[in-house]
């Protein structure tokens, strides 16, 4: 498999991801949502399950040209490391709040890293 086509298709499986990051919170609310109750209680992650579930959407429909959605592609990268930071520094500082270092933090870690690592091969730089 071609470097684009692994990046094509880590596009769409991140993206996809981006997508059910609500679902996420419903299963699995220790490692991906920030607030005690439903994630519809809390208007703050209602506005973030908005903005990565508009990113996921851009992920997968520019995965059929990663090269022209470079852009795209590192701002996921830096956006991701950045959060993934911020969120760190709040699990570690709140104990009620450390199920995050097993969940949400390394999952936009890993997003980050495949797709740097890939754009860094060549793919679409």
């Amino acid at each position: 498999m071609s470097n684009t086509n692994l990046l094509a298709l880590a596009m769409r499986l991140f993206g996809a991801v981006f997508c059910v990051i609500y679902l996420l919170a419903i299963v699995w609310p220790s490692g991906w949502a920030w607030h005690e109750g439903s994630p519809a209680t809390n208007d703050y992650f209602l506005m973030i399950v908005g903005v990565y579930f508009t990113l996921g959407v851009f992920l997968i429909r520019g995965a059929g040209n990663p090269a022209a959605n470079a852009s795209l592609i590192w701002f996921t990268v830096w956006s991701s490391l950045v959060h993934a930071g911020i969120m760190a520094w709040e699990a570690m500082r709140a104990p009620m709040h450390q199920g995050h270092l097993m969940g949400d933090v390394p999952a936009l870690l890993l997003v980050a890293v495949v797709f740097a690592v890939l754009m860094r091969r060549g793919a679409a730089a």
